[in-house]
């Protein structure tokens, strides 16, 4: 999938009607690659048009140093994927106006999986930066699916 810009995702949105919904999400996959951990974060923004009609994709990829000192706690790259989408979110704040929008987390509430541990500080930094509740899985498909299969196919 190629590439997106900002500026083609603001056009895109300001050219569809106002029942157009945004979901924004962000996922991350950890590697290795000459001995130095990185991490692939994928943005993702699906414009469901007229909020019944389809819907485009856009995506967002970048590449950046894994500083998580233990792989079984990755609570930094975990917020990283909440600032991410955050940034997502205020970067298209002005195009997207009165339509209805989603920001969609990957992070389990279930006590179980160690993303359950960052949750309400996850939900909080959304609220407070975009002033929007966030979803968090299993509502939370545009994180949890769309941006993840986009890892996977970027790969």
């Amino acid at each position: 999938m190629r590439q997106h810009t900002i500026q083609e995702v603001k056009d895109f949105i300001e050219n569809e009607s106002p029942t157009s919904k945004i979901y924004i999400g962000c996922d991350s996959e950890v590697f290795k690659k000459n001995g130095i951990w990185k991490v692939n974060y994928y943005q993702v923004v699906v414009v469901h048009k007229n909020g019944r009609n389809g819907c485009k994709l856009f995506g967002f990829q970048t590449t950046e140093i894994d500083y998580t000192k233990d792989k079984r706690k990755p609570l930094y790259r975990l917020m990283q994927e909440v600032y991410k989408a955050s940034e997502l979110y205020l970067a298209l704040a002005d195009s997207i106006g009165d339509r209805e929008v989603e920001v969609h987390l990957d992070l389990n509430p279930n006590k179980k999986y160690v993303s359950n541990m960052i949750v309400d500080q996850a939900i909080g930094y959304i609220k407070s930066t975009c002033n929007v509740t966030p979803l968090i899985k299993p509502d939370s498909w545009a994180a949890s699916s769309v941006a993840d299969k986009m890892l996977r196919i970027a790969a």
